[in-house]
């Protein structure tokens, strides 16, 4: 699917390739409000990030983008530089919800959601309290109380790691659907030191699935997790070991420094997408 965007270099509309589940295709024809994107709150960093609302029904998808170099795309009859590639995946609207939720619950009590729900800097949020089964979804991360008919909430620690544990089980689930091998990968990018890192092929499974689920939640809520299931501490938490004054990096080191990491896959990489025939790339 092939968006316009602003200007661009000459003058003329910039579009922007999308590529998004099949039967989202003609959904912005149905209905004036069909698709919107909106920005929202990245739960793990507190900060913008693009989102793709379907209204009807109400359904939540992130946007990923992908860029690299020297690239262009083929759209109909132009070709429009630039070869950022946007992805729309689902995505659990709770994980925003959690935010909102684990922010509010520093003052301690029960609060109605439409007053936890409430960011200046990205006021579209309040569409989150329009999804449907709402109550449902927020019972794996509350307790709650009825007051004059009206329900108020509070953020649960214990059942938040009991539905995060579920979200990791899931994660492991399809890397293992998918013969992802992640033990090389634990260790490589988790820095554990070479006592920590188990050979049991189930660690490295839940390690790496932690790290994947820990992209979409505040790092507090990471670290508890982690506790909760019981994951070695990693080395980045443990003393760094007496430097050596006049020690030099090897030629290996140097280069490992100078790699992209850029392109380190996410949670949405293991879900394939089909690309339209009338877009192409170079």
């Amino acid at each position: 699917m092939a968006g316009r965007g602003g200007r661009g270099e000459r003058g003329g509309a910039r579009q922007h390739v999308l590529l998004l589940p099949e039967y989202l295709k003609d959904a912005s024809k149905k209905m004036k409000s069909g698709l919107m994107f909106v920005k929202l709150v990245n739960p793990r960093l507190g900060e913008g990030a693009l989102y793709l609302f379907n209204m009807c029904p109400q359904q939540l998808f992130e946007i990923k983008v992908f860029k690299e170099k020297h690239h262009s795309w083929f759209i109909n009859q132009s070709v429009q530089s630039g070869g950022l590639l946007h992805l729309a995946t689902p995505m659990d609207p709770l994980f925003l919800l959690l935010y909102y939720l684990k922010k509010a619950d520093k003052e301690g009590k029960f609060q109605p959601l439409d007053q936890v729900v409430v960011d200046d800097m990205f006021p579209d949020c309040i569409l989150l309290l329009k999804l449907p089964e709402l109550e449902k979804l927020l019972q794996h991360v509350t307790d709650e109380k009825e007051i004059d008919k009206k329900k108020y909430y509070k953020y649960s620690k214990e059942k938040t790691l009991k539905w995060l544990e579920k979200k990791v089980n899931q994660t492991m689930a399809a890397l293992k659907t998918n013969h992802i091998n992640v033990g090389a990968r634990v260790q490589s990018s988790a820095f554990f030191s070479s006592h920590q890192v188990s050979t049991d092929k189930e660690e490295d499974y839940i390690c790496y699935a932690h790290g994947l689920i820990s992209d979409y939640i505040p790092k507090e809520i990471s670290d508890d997790l982690a506790k909760h299931l019981k994951l070695p501490e990693s080395s980045a938490s443990m003393p760094n070991p007496p430097s050596k004054k006049n020690s030099k990096m090897t030629a290996a080191q140097k280069a490992l420094a100078k790699v992209d990491k850029s392109g380190m896959k996410s949670i949405d990489s293991f879900f394939g997408v089909k690309t339209k025939k009338d877009v192409g790339k170079i």
